[in-house]
């Protein structure tokens, strides 16, 4: 029987969805290290570890902070992985176990919007830095303003430019973005050691940066901030901490894509972070005040050339890892709506246009708003769902599952009518605590609408939402 003959249901198949035969799974142990190296190595993680200095937070409170989230976060990374190495399934398929058949579009969907914010926000870094070069040989080009709803019509221009290239790359297929990949390997780490000599020279050497002090005035006030930002830290890779399967299950075994994680992600994002938090430690040092974006901190260089240099390398190292980590995910998850009408190509171009419409700009337009209105507001949803898988792969199914069954609308997980109604409650009673501090952090309602507790459970919204979905969701399938 072939592969197509045993998945009936052509509804839940197809060929980006299928499972991968055992003789096709040959990543090992290095492939798993390398790909998350050049996960890592990205200008959004300089982003969020100089936002924690930009905080306050001085560099060893900054440095503390994202070892920790990186290590909590790898614990579902390896946990969610081990569906995918097990079974060849990519993460639109494994959630159908949990949320059945049709339901599990509802976390692909959550996953998926996410994954379109992320595009959207490396587009308009891409973007930035086009602009950055027209402005560094025509200095009286203004800076971006961000503080209102649009930017400037040049830097608009800018932005959709680079928008376009990116649809243009999904158009020639995945294939064509390999050789910026192997660009970005090499360039990006060199760029990094050099930004890192540069601002240690500027500054004097390391000891006027690491003498920088916490701007936290008591120990309240740091605490206050350390657990939001850790928070937003866990949510920063909460995307991929559900939709691993996309790679583990291409895994020799479990023993490669688990020690590949390990080896790759937590050190890999602290190195970069570290150059992140010694570059804007030392901004301040050098330019009077913290400059935490390093698009407008590589527009401050002297040199034309320099800038110009600094702007392409960035401007390819962003469109590898757009494509590469905020393309492939959301198009699977988009055609897992429609697997016979939405192709890879389709669910890239719905990826471009949301990521547009969510307003990439105003998102990263401050620290603040970048911690705690994105990374955290979308943990709260995140968290949830992670916590529902994990339950139901390890102590509802223990590690069983018939892969045939989640291809087919009538198996057992397709719940009766396609929907685990059990999953969906935990789902919402795990977002409902989270939901006052969001309507709080952007404004729609007072601080005395809902008791102060209530609301600073925001700040801890993946653990909140992880663990009460968790929780609520094997209570639920015990009792069937």
């Amino acid at each position: 029987m072939s592969d197509k003959q045993q998945f009936t249901s052509a509804s839940l198949y197809n060929e980006d969805l299928a499972p991968v035969s055992s003789s096709d799974r040959k990543w090992g142990t290095w492939n798993y290290a390398a790909l998350w190296i050049s996960m890592s190595l990205c200008i959004p993680t300089y982003m969020l570890a100089s936002s924690l200095i930009g905080g306050g937070m001085n560099w060893w409170q900054a440095i503390l902070t994202i070892f920790l989230g990186n290590t909590i976060v790898l614990i579902p990374m390896i946990l969610n992985g081990h569906a995918g190495a097990k079974y060849g399934i990519p993460f639109p398929v494994f959630v159908r176990a949990s949320f059945g058949t049709r339901g599990a579009n509802i976390p692909a969907m959550l996953r998926a919007i996410v994954a379109c914010g992320w595009f959207g926000i490396q587009t308009w870094i891409g973007g930035a830095s086009l602009y950055n070069i027209l402005r560094a040989w025509n200095p009286s080009l203004a800076e971006i303003d961000n503080s209102s709803l649009f930017p400037q019509a040049l830097p608009m221009i800018c932005f959709f430019v680079f928008w376009a290239l990116n649809m243009f790359i999904i158009y020639l297929g995945v294939d064509s973005i390999k050789k910026l990949l192997v660009f970005k390997a090499f360039f990006l780490p060199i760029a990094a050691l050099a930004l890192l000599v540069w601002a240690i020279i500027a500054a004097k050497g390391f000891g006027p940066i690491l003498n920088q002090p916490s701007k936290f005035e008591t120990t309240t006030a740091f605490w206050n901030y350390f657990f939001p930002a850790l928070t937003g830290l866990v949510g920063f890779w909460a995307t991929l901490s559900l939709n691993i399967p996309d790679f583990t299950r291409y895994a020799k075994s479990q023993k490669a894509q688990v020690n590949g994680q390990i080896i790759g992600l937590p050190p890999s994002m602290t190195f970069f972070a570290f150059v992140g938090v010694i570059v804007t430690s030392a901004t301040a040092i050098i330019y009077g005040n913290t400059e935490w974006d390093i698009v407008k901190l590589a527009g401050k260089f002297d040199s034309k050339l320099m800038v110009t240099i600094a702007m392409v390398g960035i401007i390819i190292s962003t469109l590898a890892t757009n494509i590469a980590a905020n393309i492939v995910s959301p198009a699977n998850d988009f055609a897992n709506l429609a697997p016979q009408k939405i192709s890879f190509r389709t669910g890239g171009y719905i990826t471009g246009i949301i990521g547009v419409l969510i307003f990439p700009w105003k998102l990263i337009a401050d620290p603040n708003g970048y911690i705690f209105t994105w990374l955290i507001a979308y943990s709260s949803l995140l968290g949830p769902v992670g916590g529902i898988m994990i339950i139901d792969y390890f102590f509802i199914r223990n590690k069983e599952l018939s892969t045939a069954d989640l291809y087919n609308e009538s198996g057992i997980y397709s719940y009766g009518n396609g929907f685990n109604s059990k999953a969906i409650i935990a789902l919402l009673v795990g977002i409902l605590p989270n939901l006052p501090g969001f309507l709080l952090q952007i404004k729609m309602i007072s601080a005395d609408t809902f008791p102060a507790w209530i609301s600073h459970l925001y700040n801890y919204a993946w653990f909140v939402g992880f663990i009460v979905s968790g929780v609520i969701y094997y209570l639920l399938m015990k009792k069937r």
